[in-house]
């Protein structure tokens, strides 16, 4: 008897929240042209800066031959030198300013270009999890499945990330 009564009590219970959410879900007929676009948001954080015009980032070893701008790039130590030129066509969410061209340099010559992301050392932590090379060196890894190499070079307060196809 005492279980006949609870499973009623219990079928009565949920009948009644089912028809009360669908009286809700139609619930006052308010809103029914839904809404149209976001809300907009405020800027949470400033555009980041990157250094203007041409920098020269240091001197670098790459311990193996990789492609560079599509070309071969031997293994060597080059200088390395920031340009002005912005990288093209920009990525979209990206600021075009923290894409450059970086200028491998060998014996005064130019023997190579790659793109490089300028990342600002505010922001390193939400972009590299690896530990950054100490302020105003370099290091050169190779990255997961051999693939491709990274340069990273920490110069000025910011971080600079060069990845090469091996």
């Amino acid at each position: 008897m005492k279980r006949t009564v609870f499973v009623g009590a219990l079928v009565g219970a949920l009948a009644a929240s089912t028809a009360f959410a669908q009286t809700s879900a139609k619930g006052g007929q308010a809103s029914k042209e839904g809404h149209t676009a976001p809300k907009p948001q405020p800027m949470s954080e400033p555009s980041p800066a990157a250094p203007d015009g041409a920098l020269t980032l240091g001197t670098v070893h790459i311990p193996k031959a990789v492609k560079a701008d599509g070309k071969p790039l031997p293994a060597g130590t080059y200088q390395v030198r920031l340009t002005a030129d912005t990288a093209s066509p920009s990525a979209k969410g990206q600021t075009a300013s923290l894409e450059r061209w970086a200028e491998f340099v060998k014996g005064g010559k130019v023997v190579g270009r790659e793109v490089v992301t300028i990342i600002p050392q505010a922001d390193i932590s939400k972009v590299q999890k690896d530990s950054p090379p100490h302020s105003n060196s370099a290091k050169v890894e190779t990255l997961k499945g051999g693939d491709y190499m990274r340069l990273w070079i920490n110069r000025g307060g910011n971080h600079y990330l060069v990845h090469f196809p091996v």
